[in-house]
């Protein structure tokens, strides 16, 4: 897959959903559209749950990366959003932190085929737990 979440961050409190966030890369040697992706979260054992879908999406250039935030913009009461120099920001518009612990599992699909895909780990560099299957 192109498309790899290097960073996966939680929110210390799942009602600020503007800390809460995931960094983005394109490994790929062409430029990706994530336009109409779906955004599924599962917890382990567990089905995973569309939580919306990615519109109008954004297009990562070969070796760009983005900082995607769960949360709204400008809504105060969702925390203080981070900022990276150097990197663009798109927000997923939901009222909650997806995360809900270790063993999370975030994927960017479309027709049911993974595109992106992590398992959040609170004690791994970056939050990215190791890559399995």
């Amino acid at each position: 897959m192109p498309l790899v979440f290097e960073e996966v961050h939680a929110a210390p409190d799942k009602k600020k959903a503007n800390e809460e966030y995931f960094v983005l890369a394109n490994t790929g040697a062409s430029a990706v559209s994530t336009g109409g992706l779906q955004v599924i979260v599962s917890r382990p054992g567990k089905r995973g749950s569309v939580m919306g879908q990615i519109d109008p999406g954004f297009v990562l250039q070969p070796g760009e990366k983005i900082l995607i935030m769960s949360g709204i913009p400008g809504k105060q009461s969702q925390g203080q959003p981070p900022t990276r120099e150097g990197l663009r920001t798109y927000y997923l518009f939901q009222r909650e932190g997806l995360l809900r612990g270790s063993g999370t599992t975030l994927r960017f699909a479309i027709n049911q085929v993974d595109v992106a895909r992590a398992t959040y780990d609170k004690d791994a560099p970056a939050g990215v737990g190791a890559k399995t299957g």
